[in-house]
This record gives structure tokens, sequence and C-alpha cells, in this order.
């Protein structure tokens, strides 16, 4: 089993939606300034004897620009800044893999820059939690084209006939093949999230946890709450369970957008993890 970090490029965000309440205005400084902060977008490809298992699918392509499937406020607010190397297409072309290799894509959650690219892996089977899946397709139904859900996403992904798994709110824990489990976070950051242990035999244990983690800041302790949040509660009890498993099981945890620990992380055109 050999596990590669997917360098797709960066966001910005104003840095009180990644940590809430981290820039706050005072009488001594009633005009502070926010902050615009930029941060990693990365996917997680595991090549395993059982199957290629590719973990989120990173930012569509053609999101940005005037005609980009993003609405312009949405752009305005989260800006995709990548060259087309860093285009998950592209970085599974580096590697020699074909979307129609990949046995799994697990879904963390359908975010825009999670879920964007879903639509190309046709032969896959799509794991994603059932409450962010029928969430996610309320908003299409809705014809909603604000926030992180993208309308044209959604579309392309019916119009794919993708092969969806769901995971039930009460499933956990669930063997995906030897050595990696499907961890049901519930709600918190979304309607629901999905992270993955990854136990290997030489790194040991690892723990993807997307955005049900943000950043080390997020983790804590003490735990806070980012900025996008469905479920604060969820949030802050998931945050402790994957501090506790962490713990149970010696694993690292990566977090969905720490830069620091993202630079720090092997990529994908230097090396794997075994």
């Amino acid at each position: 089993m050999k596990l590669y970090v997917l360098d797709n490029g960066t966001m910005k965000m104003d840095k009180n939606l990644m940590i809430a309440s981290s820039v706050i205005a005072s009488s001594t400084e009633p005009n502070k300034p926010n902050e615009h902060i930029e941060f990693p977008v990365y996917t997680v490809l595991i090549d395993h004897p059982e199957g290629k298992i590719l973990f989120d699918t990173a930012c569509n392509p053609n999101g940005m620009g005037k005609n980009g499937r993003w609405i312009e406020a949405t752009q305005n607010l989260f800006p995709y800044l990548a060259s087309e190397e860093c285009y998950l297409p592209n970085r599974l072309e580096q590697m020699r893999v074909r979307p129609e290799d990949i046995r799994y894509v697990v879904a963390s959650h359908l975010h825009l820059d999670h879920a964007g690219c879903l639509e190309i892996f046709t032969n896959a089977q799509i794991i994603v939690h059932e409450n962010e899946l029928s969430g996610a397709l309320r908003t299409y139904a809705n014809n909603a084209q604000e926030g992180a859900y993208i309308w044209a996403d959604i579309d392309a992904w019916l119009k794919n006939n993708l092969h969806w798994k769901t995971i039930r709110p009460h499933e956990d824990n669930l063997q995906l093949v030897d050595g990696i489990k499907i961890l049901n976070f519930g709600s918190g950051h979304a309607w629901g999230m999905l992270g993955l242990h990854v136990q290997l035999p030489g790194e040991g244990g690892i723990i993807l946890a997307s955005d049900a983690v943000y950043s080390a800041a997020n983790y804590g302790p003490p735990v806070r709450i980012p900025g996008i949040i469905y479920d604060s509660l969820g949030f802050t009890n998931t945050v402790e369970r994957i501090q506790r498993l962490a713990r149970e099981t010696n694993s690292q945890v990566w977090f969905g957008h720490d830069a620091a620990q993202f630079a720090s992380l092997r990529k994908s055109t230097e090396g794997f993890y075994e």
C-alpha cells in the first residue's frame, strides 16, 4: 500500500471563516482589518492491492473565470488559484493513473473544493454520507446558486450517472479494504462528514480528517469552530473524538486546509508514504 498526497493548488478566504472570531474589533481597534488567507487544496490517492482509492476530488478546473461554474460572488469570496498541473485530472495523469483506474472515491463531503471533479469517476464507487448527498441534491432541486454546493457540479454528477454508496448516520468504522476504515464524523462542518483511518506498515496510522478539522488552530486545545459551519456542537464532538482516536491508535491527524502542515507533507511529485 502506497499513499500519495496530490497538491491541487490553493484557495483564499476570510480567516474568520476558517477560525470563527479570529479577528475581533474593539474600542481600541474599532476598524481592525480582516485577513484574506491562503490555504491548500489537496487530495489523497492510495494505491492498494485491492484497488486504487481516492480521498476527495478538489476543485473543478472550470470553476473560475467569466464563464466559470462558480457564480461571481463565490469566485470573489473563495478564489481558486492553481496552475494546470495542479488540476486533479492532470495530477493523476502525471502518475499514469486514469480516472477509470480508481475503484473507490471517498468524498469527505460535497463542497466545491472537495467534490469538484467527482463527475470524471464514472467507473468508481462514490462513497458519501447519506445526509450530505441528500442535502446537496436539495440545493440542486431548489436551483440554489450560492454557497459551497455548486449547481453545475451536481448537474454533471447526475448526467454522468455516478455509482453512489451512501453511509447511513448510524454506520461507522467500516472496513473499506485491509488497513483502511471509513470514519463517520456526522454533521459539523457540513451535513455529513466522512474521514479515513489508514494504517500503513511503515508510517503508522493516519487519520484523514478533511474539514472535520480545518487546521491545527481548530484542533486545539481548545477546539475552535470555523465560521463556515452547519452544526457547531457536532463539530466540537467530532474533533474531540478524533483526538481520542489519534491517542488510542497513535495516529497522525491530517487536517483539511492547514498550510503549515501541508508544507511538511511529502507530495506526489516527491514520493509517497508506505
